[in-house]
């Protein structure tokens, strides 16, 4: 089954290449985004100004293809590229939840852009804890991995 996708608008970000890149959107909370929506969508932004966060769905353009084991960041041995947040999947989809800081006609200026500038976006949706932010949490093979210095920023995997 074939699926084809039209993006809905791009993502501004400072963002230029890969590399030095934010690797999480915690990790870019000083920096600043705009989400240009086309404006035959801007009506769809109706009560969006009432949430905090929003979660976008990007496609990742940029990457180049995919290994099924992957190194990421974090570590240093190779793990199940699904149980990584590798940019380099089979379909090249991203999902960041970001924190609104406005929104005014189609633009919605975010904080935390963790994606490259000009990435085509697929979908905006509310960030809702209650739905989206599960009690009992796992993090397999990151548990104590977390937040090193030096691991903020993406490299050339």
């Amino acid at each position: 089954m074939d699926f084809t996708f039209k993006p809905i608008g791009v993502i501004k970000t400072p963002n230029k290449q890969r590399e030095h890149s934010p690797v999480h959107p915690r990790y870019a909370r000083d920096l600043k985004g705009k989400v240009i929506l086309d404006h035959c969508f801007t009506k769809g932004l109706k009560d969006l100004d009432g949430f905090s966060h929003m979660m976008i769905v990007f496609v990742l353009d940029r990457s180049p293809g995919y290994n099924l084991e992957v190194i990421p960041y974090h570590d240093t041995e190779f793990r199940g590229l699904f149980s990584t947040r590798s940019p380099n999947r089979p379909n090249p989809l991203g999902i960041s939840v970001v924190k609104i800081l406005s929104i005014k006609d189609n633009i919605i200026t975010f904080e935390g852009p963790d994606m490259l500038d000009d990435s085509p976006l697929l979908d905006i949706k509310p960030y809702i804890p209650d739905f989206d932010g599960p009690e009992e949490i796992r993090i397999g093979w990151l548990e104590g991995k977390l937040f090193k210095e030096g691991d903020l920023l993406a490299d050339d995997r």
